[in-house]
Parts: structure tokens; sequence; C-alpha cells
């Protein structure tokens, strides 16, 4: 695994790494939800951050979580731990089929 290169500000995590495609190849194209963040609601805790088990989250320049898709598994447990509720879900052909339009 890939160490990460970029702490989040005041926090000190030393085991936290970078997702990698694992012995099937990426992880995401399997998920039947995927995170659809509010910018605008978001306060920029990094809780979502913090929990995700795939480490498919980074934060923007703007404290604010990007999500890689491709290793996202669709858990939803940034979702569930987000304190503002920020983080939404949606079907994964339904995100599909706004991106074609």
């Amino acid at each position: 695994m890939t160490p990460l290169k970029r702490n989040p500000p005041n926090r000190r995590f030393t085991c936290i790494t970078y997702p990698e495609a694992g012995a099937m190849g990426l992880t995401g194209d399997w998920r039947i939800f995927r995170p659809v963040v509010d910018k605008e609601k978001c306060t920029g805790c990094q809780i979502c951050w913090m929990y995700c088990p795939d480490t498919a989250i980074t934060m923007d320049e703007n404290n604010k979580p990007v999500f890689n898709l491709e290793y996202c598994k669709g858990c939803m447990i940034c979702e569930t731990n987000c304190p503002v509720k920020a983080i939404s879900r949606v079907r994964e052909t339904e995100a599909e089929a706004a991106v074609e339009k």
C-alpha cells in the first residue's frame, strides 16, 4: 500500500494508506449506492474520512470530502456517521443516467 502523503490538519494518523487495486482489481464497480456530498451542508469535520473502511475519501482544499469511486464499495458508513447529514446516497444506476444526460 502507498503511505498517505497528507494528513488532515490537526490530526496525526500514522497507519492510514491510500487504496490500491486488490487481487481482483478495482473494487468500486459492484456497489449499489454511491455517496454524494452536499458541500454547502458539510462542515469539514472529516468524520467521514476517518470512518471510511476503504480509505476511498480524501479531503479537498476546502476540507470537503472527495470520493474515489474506483474503490468506494458503497457501504455508506460515511453517510451513517456524518453528524450534519451532508452525505446522502444515490442508486448507482441513477447516478450513471444523470452523468449521461
